[in-house]
């Protein structure tokens, strides 16, 4: 684990949890795109750097989950680096509380409130084409968070940040976490059009052709939009739909996992509402969504 990888003349990255991108702009000068969950993700970034000689110059954040963002504040005091985000990843990176309580709806309990939801804040720029190196390209990912971008290096190697799950991960856990369903959908059809000399997600393996990953992820998505769907052939509260996931998949309920299946399966139910699948009604003080 922390192993440093080339991809390309110029393109590394770091394998990790959530992969670490490292792009060398010249002899002696770095950046990074993301930095990894926790500020012991920084000290593993830090050791490449001063094995190499290399001084880290900024940080480009993909989105603001906090696995991707939690070297940030160690790595910007220890280096003096700039860090950059998207839109409204950037709220999020510099007050990162916003995150446990935007997935709990309130503000979250202790349970939530740990590194691996809740990132130290860091002080986060506008990400923007114009403050990128040159060769670098900018590429829109929304869906699996709210402005989510990826990367294309000057050596052709595309960093897709979390726009996809390895087959691995959604057979054991089924449903990956999605802010918006629509989004998500467009962004994989748009990856599967793709072409690159590499292919580096974040939580699944480097390879040359990710259009059939992408498909796998798309088939999946519908796959749980179909379940949710006929689970609701009769009228069933948002809590009723949870527990009958869970069951269906073998998932198990604790306040990570309430969290983070309950705001996407939300995001579905929202998603199937629009697409006139399912009708949301009030009664008795209850919520109900039904299949049309």
């Amino acid at each position: 684990m922390y192993e440093l990888i080339q991809a390309a003349e110029h393109t590394y990255y770091i394998q990790s949890p959530a992969k670490i991108g490292l792009v060398r702009l010249n002899d002696t000068d770095v950046c990074l795109i993301d930095s990894g969950s926790d500020k012991d993700a920084g000290r593993k970034v830090r050791q490449h750097l001063d094995a190499q000689g290399w001084r880290l110059t900024a940080i480009y954040n993909t989105h603001s989950n906090a696995d991707h963002i939690g070297g940030n504040a160690y790595l910007q005091k220890q280096t003096g680096c700039q860090i950059y985000a998207p839109g409204i990843e950037g709220d999020f990176t510099r007050h990162p509380i916003l995150e446990p309580a935007f997935l709990y709806g309130g503000f979250p309990p202790g349970d939530l409130r740990h590194k691996f939801l809740l990132a130290q804040p860091s002080d986060a720029r506008d990400l923007t084409p114009e403050v990128l190196p040159q060769g670098f390209g900018l590429i829109p990912l929304p869906g699996h968070f709210f402005d989510m971008v990826g990367f294309r290096t000057p050596d052709d190697v595309v960093f897709l940040a979390d726009c996809l799950s390895s087959r691995e991960t959604l057979d054991k856990y089924q449903i990956g976490f999605i802010y918006d369903v629509a989004a998500y959908l467009r962004t994989l059809e748009q990856v599967m059009d793709m072409k690159a000399r590499l292919f580096i997600p974040a939580h699944a393996d480097a390879a040359e052709d990710i259009a059939p990953l992408a498909r796998y992820n798309m088939d999946k998505v519908h796959q749980i939009a179909d379940r949710i769907v006929a689970l609701c052939r009769e009228p069933r509260t948002f809590e009723e739909v949870l527990q009958s996931l869970f069951a269906a998949y073998g998932l198990t309920m604790n306040f990570e996992q309430y969290a983070l299946v309950g705001s996407t399966v939300r995001s579905y139910l929202s998603w199937l509402k629009d697409a006139e699948r399912l009708t949301a009604r009030f009664e008795d003080d209850r919520l109900l969504w039904q299949a049309v």
